[in-house]
């Protein structure tokens, strides 16, 4: 379930802009960027535009299949939900403590993408070997034009120059990562174009997202009940079912494809017999669903454990706890 529904914008009092210090070096930049960040002020300009060409340094090195150790914790759709992201960080351990592995859609439909997706590349460019930050569906021009991100960059920075920085720096996120060669992660899943890991390695990520093709299948498609591939609802992408699931990871070797992209009320959901599990991140989505939100935690054998977690409490906002146990498979 993909809600199409924007959520409404907060008041102006919300709006805030830093200029961090411009005279020291990158480390100390990035570290008062992040403090800035964390008050939810967002950068100013002058340095979203450095922070992105620091990013792009990092990212074009990256492959299309991302490498990543374990232990690793593996986090779903943030949706611009900036506060509930500094939650995730609080329930999963900060990072360079922790390792993350985030699999897309940081910006549209909640109050701050400008300062969520600001602050996920800061941390990536200030710890590049501890968090890896995959490409969702909506890291793309046409789709963040009608959810929210565009209008957010025009009214926070009066232009759509930051949009436009930020929107370039998404052609240059991985599209995929794979962790100790035994757990697939992506956005959305799989494609009828796309056999083996390998095929992916040889695409060409480095551009906006298509609107059909394989890249455009592993940021939208969708597992389901129905065996085979289908048509997805979603207008991009395919359904596919437990035997495309276990055929991919038969023929790769995988033990498990995680992925992002579906709203599911207890933060993840396991699907095809436990081939495939569904992670999201973004608590109470929109504002109004309700759901908790999780994330993946996976040891050095590579054992999940899930950590769920409420909203985290706003000023002026109602405080509603659901004491759920953590649930370790």
């Amino acid at each position: 379930m993909d809600l199409e529904t924007d959520a409404h914008m907060e008041g102006s009092d919300s709006i805030r802009s830093f200029d961090a210090t411009e005279d020291s070096g990158n480390s100390d930049n990035l570290d008062s960027w992040l403090d800035t960040l964390k008050q939810c002020k967002f950068l100013s300009q002058k340095n979203v535009e450095k922070l992105c060409s620091m990013a792009k340094d990092v990212l074009q090195y990256e492959q299309n299949v991302q490498p990543v150790q374990a232990p690793v914790t593996i986090c779903g759709d943030v949706h611009g939900q900036f506060h509930d992201l500094l939650e995730l960080f609080s329930v999963g351990g900060p990072c360079p403590d922790t390792n993350y592995l985030f699999m897309g859609d940081y910006v549209d439909r909640g109050y701050y993408s400008v300062e969520s997706v600001s602050y996920l590349v800061a941390m990536k460019v200030r710890y590049p070997k501890r968090i890896t930050i995959l490409r969702g569906n909506h890291e793309s021009r046409q789709t963040t034009q009608v959810y929210g991100f565009y209008d957010e960059c025009l009214r926070k920075y009066g232009n759509a120059t930051v949009w436009r920085m930020f929107t370039d720096l998404f052609d240059y996120f991985p599209i995929t990562a794979l962790v100790d060669n035994k757990i697939f992660c992506l956005h959305g899943g799989l494609s009828p174009s796309i056999d083996s890991i390998d095929n992916i390695r040889s695409l060409n990520r480095f551009q906006e997202v298509p609107h059909d093709g394989p890249m455009s299948d592993l940021l939208w498609s969708d597992p389901d009940e129905r065996s085979n591939w289908g048509v997805s609802p979603r207008g991009a992408g395919f359904t596919f079912g437990q035997d495309i699931s276990e055929q991919f990871n038969h023929r790769n070797n995988l033990s498990l494809i995680s992925r992002a992209h579906q709203l599911v009320m207890e933060g993840y959901a396991w699907s095809h017999e436990q081939q495939v599990v569904t992670i999201f991140s973004a608590p109470n989505y929109c504002y109004r669903c309700g759901n908790l939100a999780a994330i993946m935690e996976l040891d050095e054998e590579l054992y999940p454990t899930f950590l769920q977690f409420d909203p985290c409490p706003r000023a002026n906002e109602p405080s509603v706890t659901r004491k759920t146990p953590d649930y370790f498979l």
